[in-house]
């Protein structure tokens, strides 16, 4: 996802042109929801608030524009979920802002349908939300968020933001929602290695995934690469690589796939599985203990960490392919394992590894490292300002209820609501594309203070926890138990 904020301007004093404009907003300047970063989730916000009646929204994102993991945009990925769960149909089919419409502006619903897809290719994904982003009027993009603060005498929240060649503006809003997402994080071993390359583009040789493909041509022509991490971004960037070796893998580099799991494992994608990511669970998950909490999530894992099969397939047919005959594949993979050193050392790198199961240490040469371990969420600089009014737990993370709402300061009579920052309050479906329309539709009623759009109170068969409601022992199909018409926006 996106993240739009950076360092605090303190000198960003100047309201710019945009308070008291009523450009999209009341004749006051002020907005009911600005939401700050544009990436998947906040656009699915955007795109379900979009015309919505008597709500005035803003979302500001630092980049020129749209993008979405770029650095792993290779052909032949795709998405891990099925098309329907994209910005808006998991709670609006009817939304001029979905998929299959997409499919139609561009003339592609004959080609979608003869390529009998379900999950979609990762590049149209993008350009499908590129699409949205572009076309709705409520997306600025180059705005860089420096500062957010609370105020008192206008009760809104004041947010400075700032273009690239310098001008200042600032807008005022009642509630306001973040979607910066994650950050990128290595190993700690790692980190200074990747803090010394300071190459031209494409000349790093120790790298976190997320700029994969920046770098893609140089790593191929190396001798030897290692990629670190189980997940679905390493199981890419191996497969990748294994593909720029010559069919009888004599070229290209030598590749080695490096995991502290004690497997590489499949992601757990049975049909009882995914009712891990409803709503249902979300409920269970959130009024368990804390402490039961973090271990569950460590526990499940393999609900978002995992590898899909087909991708642990197709790596397996190619070093299949690299051995007929009896060759020997220029690669190795190394489950169970944790890296303990990492040294520059000629024009190469050394790790020394210890194999977690036997307790035993191994070290070996690489010409490049590519850290695909992973993402997580970091507080914005821009909310210095307004930290000492957040009630941030122990571990200074937000206290987030039901809604995706904040705990705050009481003498804050704003909202402010997060999207990606809640996996210790909500559980494993917070970075799942599943759940993203489901939530933003339930933040965009929390926000209107209406139904804006009905969302389903029980979407899946397993009971999670100790039955005895109704909606637990009924028979039948799961639906939903409100009353009352769909309104759309």
């Amino acid at each position: 996802m996106t993240t739009s904020g950076s360092s605090v301007n303190s000198g960003s004093s100047d309201p710019g042109g945009d308070v008291g404009s009523g450009s999209g907003s009341g004749s006051d300047g002020t907005y009911d929801l600005i939401g700050v970063g544009i990436g998947p989730f906040n656009l699915s916000l955007a795109a379900l608030s979009d015309g919505a009646p008597g709500l005035r929204a803003l979302f500001l994102d630092a980049k020129p524009a749209f993008s979405w993991h770029p650095g792993l945009l290779m052909e032949g990925t795709t998405l891990q979920v099925p098309f329907l769960a994209d910005l808006v149909t998991m709670v609006d089919p009817t939304s001029p802002w979905s998929y299959l419409n997409y499919l139609r502006e561009h003339d592609r619903m004959f080609p979608f349908f003869f390529s009998e897809r379900f999950h979609i290719p990762r590049r149209e994904y993008d350009h499908y939300c590129r699409w949205v982003a572009d076309s709705l009027p409520a997306c600025r993009f180059d705005a860089r968020v420096t500062e957010v603060v609370w105020d008192g005498t206008a009760e809104a929240f004041a947010v400075t933001h700032r273009t690239a060649d310098g001008a200042v503006s600032r807008v005022r809003a009642r509630q306001l929602v973040l979607g910066v997402g994650t950050n990128p994080v290595v190993p700690e071993p790692l980190r200074p290695l990747l803090s010394a390359e300071t190459g031209a583009p494409g000349e790093a040789r120790v790298l976190h995934s997320a700029d994969y493909r920046t770098h893609r041509a140089r790593l191929a022509g190396l001798d030897d690469v290692t990629v670190v991490g189980a997940g679905q971004s390493g199981a890419e960037v191996a497969l990748d690589l294994l593909r720029h070796q010559d069919g009888d893998g004599t070229g290209g580099p030598y590749v080695r796939w490096l995991a502290r799991t004690a497997a590489f494992a499949p992601m757990e994608y049975s049909k009882i599985g995914l009712e891990h990511f409803t709503p249902d669970h979300i409920r269970y998950f959130r009024a368990l203990p804390e402490e039961h909490r973090e271990q569950l999530v460590r526990e499940q894992w393999q609900l978002y960490k995992g590898v899909s099969a087909e991708t642990l397939g197709e790596i397996h047919d190619e070093l299949y392919e690299r051995t007929i005959g009896g060759t020997a594949p220029r690669a190795a993979l190394h489950p169970g394992v944790a890296i303990e050193e990492a040294r520059a050392e000629g024009d190469g790198y050394v790790l020394v590894c210890r194999h977690t199961q036997q307790d035993r240490t191994f070290a070996f040469r690489t010409s490049a490292i590519v850290a695909a371990t992973g993402y997580t969420a970091s507080r914005p600089d821009f909310l210095e300002a307004l930290a000492e009014l957040v009630d941030w737990d122990d571990r200074g993370r937000y206290r987030i209820d039901g809604d995706y709402r904040v705990a705050l300061d009481a003498r804050v009579s704003g909202a402010l609501y997060v999207q990606n920052a809640e996996l210790h309050t909500h559980g494993v479906g917070a970075p799942d594309l599943t759940l993203g329309a489901w939530r933003a539709a339930t933040i965009l009623n929390a926000v209107a203070g209406r139904t804006v759009l009905r969302v389903p109170e029980r979407a899946a068969w397993t009971t999670f926890g100790v039955p005895g409601t109704p909606p637990d022992t009924r028979s039948g199909a799961p639906r939903d138990t409100r009353s009352g018409p769909v309104v759309r926006p």
